[in-house]
């Protein structure tokens, strides 16, 4: 199988989308709603969506692995925005119907500025050598995470760089019924995508740990293959989405043939999320971490170390593992 392609930039919706005047039920002060509606996009026939690979969206903050200090790290999601008189310029520009032209962004003055070590994202255009704002005036970006930055202390809870390996859910390689939670070496992850879940990522809609014992994992972009999806159309996703338990997920990610992805949330088509009871929380999970190799012991409170005390077991679910610190 083809390895599928990482998130980098902002996805578009598989639909044409079109905005009404309702409250949304994504984000809590937004007063409006970003619907789909019957049409397929050109962006997605471009792309041959009809034989693209679905996958489940899984709802965390995107990391990404690549080369930092000479080793393999992983890197958190940061991306750079205007300051606040490019922030007013901009949204001036937007609402303005008269103006045809694209908005004239000065990448050295209009930006907040970032840590040295920020990158931009890989996909992003570049002019005259600067990275090119995308159509939120954000310019996608990544920072490593290091374990002095507290900012970042979730994600740094996954990964051991002394060891160079991460935390990883994903399928058992030969029960694909079968969730697997693994210390993965980081060298295999290199340029890869991934979502960081867990009991502090975005309200935690897998119901993960507690706040007494925190529990975060990362899963690999289109880990989560969707086996029996229905034709592309609005209808029969919906039919998919309220009544099958594959449908009980964030969304889904179609990953094209030419590295394009692409994306529908179920907010797009009126629904709600997160939900009671996840997909993801359906199926078993066994603990298969192999740390015996490594020469000296792990931080006891690492969640390496606590996965080591449960390893081999296997639980009827995600949300059944309590970790015993």
């Amino acid at each position: 199988m083809r390895r599928l392609g990482s998130v980098q930039r902002k996805m578009p919706c598989v639909f044409v989308t079109e905005v009404k005047d309702e409250p949304s039920a994504k984000r809590e002060h937004q007063p409006f709603k970003v619907l789909a509606t019957e049409t397929i996009s050109h962006k997605a026939l471009d792309a041959d969506i009809h034989s693209a690979i679905p996958t489940e969206k899984v709802d965390g903050t995107c990391c990404y692995v690549t080369t930092y200090k000479d080793q393999p790290y992983l890197w958190a999601r940061l991306d750079r925005k205007p300051n606040k008189q490019a922030d007013k310029r901009f949204k001036n520009f937007l609402r303005s119907k008269e103006n045809t032209k694209e908005f004239l962004w000065n990448v050295e003055e209009d930006f907040r500025p970032v840590p040295e070590c920020w990158i931009p994202a890989k996909e992003i255009e570049h002019l005259k050598g600067n990275p090119v704002p995308d159509e939120n005036g954000h310019i996608p970006g990544w920072v490593p995470v290091e374990k002095s930055n507290k900012q970042y202390c979730w994600h740094s809870s996954v990964v051991n760089y002394e060891f160079e390996i991460a935390l990883v859910l994903k399928h058992h390689p030969d029960d694909p019924g079968l969730l697997e939670i693994s210390a993965v070496p980081l060298s295999d992850l290199l340029e890869q995508t991934l979502e960081l879940i867990g009991t502090n990522i975005n309200g935690n809609p897998y119901g993960l740990g507690n706040k007494k014992h925190p529990i975060h994992l990362l899963i690999p972009h289109g880990a989560f293959q969707i086996r029996n999806l229905p034709k592309l159309k609005h209808n029969d996703l919906l039919s998919w989405f309220e009544g099958c338990r594959e449908g009980k997920i964030e969304g889904i990610v179609w990953h094209c043939s030419d590295g394009c992805l692409i994306k529908v949330h179920r907010h797009h088509l009126g629904l709600s999320w997160p939900i009671p009871d996840t997909y993801m929380n359906s199926k078993p999970v066994i603990i298969n971490m192999n740390l015996n190799k490594y020469d000296h012991a792990f931080d006891t409170k690492c969640l390496f170390n606590h996965f080591s005390k449960i390893d081999n077991q296997k639980f009827g679910r995600l949300k059944d593992i309590l970790l015993d610190v």
